[in-house]
């Protein structure tokens, strides 16, 4: 008994098509992760040229509560690219690192962690980066326009 030839031609286009469809995910799957991959990267690179110290923002809290001085946090995620753009053009500027070193305690808070996480719940934070002057306590005191440039940035201060 012979098999009908109609058949094979309809299974073949079928098996073509699933075919097509997971080459193209498997694709895109390796292009978002790649390029994920790769901003974080960047954005780990422009993060070690920030010369302010990394410190925690219990840290933060706790030597602003000791130095009377305010916490300039910083809330941002390390594959975004306009965080990367103030850590370049503005966080590593040697001025305004004076200043903030001077006047603040510094404290880098990752978008994705759990305190990221509470920072965006707390101060209601819609996006970032984002850079609040916080209290010893917590209590916010502003939110700071973003600018990267250098000397605007250091006049917001």
């Amino acid at each position: 008994m012979e098999k009908s030839s109609a058949a094979t031609p309809a299974r073949h286009s079928a098996q073509s098509t699933w075919r097509t469809l997971l080459v193209y995910g498997i694709l895109a799957l390796i292009i978002y992760f790649g390029h994920q991959y790769l901003q974080t990267a960047l954005g780990e690179r422009a993060l070690a040229a920030v010369p302010l110290e990394k410190l925690t923002l219990e840290e933060a809290l706790s030597a602003s509560r000791a130095s009377g001085k305010p916490v300039l946090l910083d809330l941002a995620a390390i594959w975004c690219p306009s965080c990367r753009k103030l850590d370049q053009h503005v966080l590593s500027d040697p001025a305004v690192v004076e200043v903030i070193r001077n006047k603040y305690v510094f404290t880098r808070v990752e978008f994705e962690s759990a305190t990221g996480e509470t920072v965006q719940q707390k101060y209601q934070v819609k996006g970032f980066p984002t850079l609040l002057v916080v209290d010893g306590n917590g209590n916010l005191i502003r939110q700071l326009p973003l600018s990267f440039e250098p000397q605007e940035f250091i006049r917001s201060l």
